[in-house]
């Protein structure tokens, strides 16, 4: 199967032996990290060397993802990677397309897909050695840095110290009641679910107590994907971290999708694929019938948040359809489905709706394990959420494991150049 543009070169499936030879895939390693810890490096050093600015951030972004891209074309794109490439591609059109017609330019859901492009593409070329020892470093640094930030608030602040980190970067000054030196939304308010282990929403490297919430979802595709490949002490590690997560940032989506996960394990082999199509409209229905049985409810609460979401679809711009209200985006940041929606036209809505389903691969039982939870993980967290599935420090391990799930059992290798650090 000839790569595009480079007809040199074939990439044929890997025999099972290929395995045992595997080697560590060194940029592939490192750009998997650095999507996930890039911000708590850049806090540390706003913090401790110079300060920062949003320029900065969106440079360290910018050079991961082309170094990903040159990765990506260094290996070729074969036919298997069209998905990808033509989501990607009908993005950017909708991109042009949104961008002229509101006499503005908005990329933000371009970036989107060129991050799920970036890591798909390292995730079908990672070996399951790299992918495994991303995950362990990763959780071990998250797990480090979480407890730091429980046993002292003050410590973990002279570290990375997030309120700084995001008044220079993001320009959102802290409350004249926040002195902690901890991101203000992470202290959350009277009466919020907890389990009262600490006294705010921890965020360990993330910064902020969202994208900690998320990486737990990330742990639980990983583990629900790789479990019968996992050694007993990575097992530990990612559940340790998890566990931590979920006892210490209050989050209720979580606990229920990792809830989802367990009982899952066991049930989604049972499922067919194509039943991933049905996912989304479900969950939406499920939304509205939660909104009709208790309309008036509001606040930051998983009734509340539902709520919200299904009064702004319901008050939906017709306009927005097409795209032509894309000035508006930023008012629906808490609402995944209805800034989808306006950011991407309904249009770019149903490609991304399809690529969700249909990417992932399902010929056995971890692979429909891996499609199913990665569904639920995306459809369930627009329902209440919005952007933050779509940062890089969650969207870059996530799509990794759907990229390297996708070849589960039919590992990658290139004829004539050793592929994934194989020799």
């Amino acid at each position: 199967m000839a790569a595009i543009g480079d007809t040199s070169l074939r990439y044929e499936r890997a025999p099972s032996a290929a395995r045992s030879v595997e080697r560590l895939d060194y940029p592939v390693l490192i750009l998997g990290l650095l999507s996930v810890l890039y911000n708590g490096i850049l806090a540390f050093i706003n913090h401790n060397v110079m300060p920062l600015s949003m320029t900065h951030v969106a440079a360290s972004e910018g050079l991961i993802m082309a170094s990903a891209i040159l990765y990506i074309l260094h290996k070729g794109i074969y036919e298997e990677d069209l998905p990808a490439f033509l989501f990607m591609l009908f993005t950017l059109i909708v991109t042009i397309y949104v961008s002229v017609i509101n006499r503005m330019a908005f990329i933000d859901h371009f970036r989107n897909v060129l991050i799920i492009f970036c890591f798909t593409g390292l995730g079908g070329w990672c070996n399951e050695r790299t992918l495994k020892l991303i995950f362990r470093v990763a959780c071990f640094t998250v797990l480090l840095f979480l407890i730091f930030e429980i046993v002292s608030v003050p410590f973990y602040v002279s570290i990375v110290h997030p309120s700084d980190y995001f008044a220079n970067t993001r320009g959102l000054l802290p409350l004249s009641y926040n002195k902690t030196g901890l991101f203000q939304n992470a202290l959350g308010f009277e009466g919020r679910f907890s389990f009262g282990l600490i006294d705010h929403r921890s965020s360990s490297i993330f910064l902020e107590q969202v994208s900690l919430a998320n990486f737990c979802g990330v742990i639980g595709v990983y583990l629900i994907s790789m479990w019968t490949r996992l050694s007993v002490i990575d097992r530990l590690l990612a559940i340790a971290t998890a566990v931590l997560i979920l006892t210490t940032n209050d989050t209720r989506t979580m606990l229920i999708f990792s809830g989802c996960c367990i009982v899952g394990y066991f049930i989604f082999p049972r499922i067919p694929k194509n039943f991933n199509l049905a996912l989304m409209p479900l969950i939406v229905c499920a939304g509205f019938l939660v909104y009709m049985k208790d309309p008036t409810a509001v606040g930051d609460n998983f009734t509340g948040r539902i709520n919200l979401t299904m009064k702004k679809l319901f008050d939906l711009d017709p306009l927005a359809v097409l795209g032509l209200s894309v000035d508006r985006v930023a008012e629906f940041a808490d609402s995944g489905y209805v800034y989808l929606i306006y950011g991407a036209t309904i249009f770019g809505v149903i490609a991304f709706w399809l690529f969700v389903c249909r990417y992932p691969a399902g010929r056995t039982q971890a692979q429909l394990r891996c499609a199913h939870s990665l569904s639920l993980f995306i459809f369930l967290n627009m329902m209440i959420g919005g952007t933050a599935i779509f940062s890089m420090k969650i969207a870059g391990l996530l799509w990794l494991v759907i990229g390297h799930m996708r070849y589960h059992d039919t590992p990658r290798i290139r004829q004539g150049r050793p592929a994934n650090g194989e020799s």
